[in-house]
């Protein structure tokens, strides 16, 4: 099954094309995760992704298997300094098998990574495929950000100075010149 969310993802849908034929390994890519067996995360992972990411991990059926690839996927690459969204790290998520990395990594390095996630399957025992599970899941460090109220309420579209065009283009129009303008417009000129 394909996450793709960034920049890796290109590298990975050139994979699928006829120059590296990603069909010949017997891999078909899936968008359900209820037919796949094998997730590669390539891009970015936001906070806000990060559910939709483990609902889809939770969905595909036993054995499963995933592949992180690229910088931002196994680190937060770039983001990780600056960016208090980004996950650090897929595998706090969901737990890795393969880690690939490179910004983003070349076709021939994802078939690599497919390779040595063959070989590692092949020397795992059946017995032990249901005793190994997850650690930890957690998103990321406490933040100490606090919430801030939203600027943008839309309340200064409907303040009365707002209602009536300026005093000059009242006075030139003919039209009669509110209490309220005057008042604001003295106040104005005084402060």
């Amino acid at each position: 099954m394909l996450y793709g969310t960034a920049c890796c993802f290109i590298e990975f849908a050139a994979l699928i094309g006829s120059r590296f034929d990603f069909d010949r390994f017997g891999l078909l890519p899936r968008s359900s995760p209820r037919q796949a067996d094998l997730i590669i995360t390539a891009g970015t992972i936001n906070m806000k992704m990060a559910p939709a990411l483990v609902r889809l991990y939770e969905q595909m059926p036993d054995p499963k298997y995933v592949i992180a690839m690229g910088a931002c996927t196994i680190t937060g690459g770039m983001f990780s300094a600056d960016s208090p969204t980004t996950v650090r790290g897929v595998d706090k998520l969901i737990p890795v098998d393969v880690y690939l990395p490179g910004c983003p990594p070349r076709p021939e390095a994802i078939m690599d990574a497919i390779i040595k996630l063959r070989k590692k399957i092949s020397n795992e025992a059946l017995a032990e495929r249901g005793s190994l599970g997850q650690t930890h899941r957690y998103y990321t460090k406490a933040h100490k950000m606090k919430v801030v109220p939203e600027i943008l309420t839309g309340n200064y579209l409907k303040s009365e100075t707002r209602q009536a065009p300026p005093k000059e283009l009242m006075e030139a129009m003919g039209m009669p010149i509110s209490p309220v303008l005057e008042q604001t417009q003295k106040e104005s000129i005084r402060g």
